[in-house]
């Protein structure tokens, strides 16, 4: 999944050498954390979220899949 959310980030932004996808493990969950340039966030989250909902939403497809839930949180820092 990790690689999944890389891909897709890496397609959407202009410096994609900046990208880390990082996946923390629960039980039943996991977290991945999206970190991309500061000029790129915007780019990655879109027009009133509409790119990261659609991100989202793929996650949340996958996971039904491989029954497990997956939350995506983007870091802007």
């Amino acid at each position: 999944m990790k690689e999944l959310i890389e891909l897709i980030a890496k397609a959407l932004v202009d410096n994609p050498d900046k990208v880390q996808v990082s996946q923390l493990d629960g039980e039943q969950s996991s977290i991945i954390e999206l970190k991309v340039a500061q000029e790129d966030v915007g780019k990655v989250i879109g027009k009133q979220g509409r790119n990261a909902q659609a991100i989202r939403v793929i996650l949340g497809a996958a996971g039904m899949k491989l029954k497990r839930r997956f939350n995506l949180e983007i870091i802007d820092k």
